[in-house]
């Protein structure tokens, strides 16, 4: 058996349907969270081809810029070494593949901010939420994962 090479972050992806909200808002706040102990990406089951607008400008509200994020494919990483997968809505949850070396599957749905209808306003109240719903579960989830890699690390 080979040993794990201990320079190597542990890959996370997370995955929705069209790549534009949930998993960005997810992927940046695990990024930020994990103090760079996880090589984190997101990507879709069918992408939109974009970052959705609202949700670059309520990421930046709390200082996390998603500007330079990208719409991808899940099928782009079956090449690579996924140890976790993170499914942020039914749809991708059934779409998902199993990706070589995956230890860990998650799936915790949210609502998708896309959707949401009204104002602008209103629909910023939307992605707020939504955000910090996101915020909450996925800065959870990097503590333990930190306290796990403290925890195995040798005295």
């Amino acid at each position: 058996m080979q040993t794990p090479n201990p320079q190597v972050k542990p890959s996370v992806l997370i995955l929705c349907t069209g790549n534009s909200c949930r998993s960005h808002l997810a992927e940046g706040i695990l990024r930020a969270a994990a103090a760079d102990s996880l090589n984190v990406q997101s990507a879709g089951s069918k992408p939109a081809g974009y970052v959705h607008p609202l949700a670059i400008q309520v990421m930046k509200e709390i200082g996390i810029d998603i500007s330079a994020h990208q719409s991808k494919h899940m099928n782009d990483f079956l090449e690579q070494r996924i140890e976790t997968v993170i499914t942020v809505c039914g749809n991708a949850d059934q779409a998902c593949l199993v990706f070589p070396g995956q230890v860990n599957r998650y799936h915790w749905g949210f609502f998708d901010p896309a959707h949401a209808t009204g104002t602008e306003e209103e629909k910023l109240a939307v992605f707020r939420k939504v955000r910090d719903e996101i915020k909450m579960v996925f800065e959870a989830y990097a503590a333990g994962r930190l306290d796990q890699a403290k925890a195995a690390q040798p005295n």
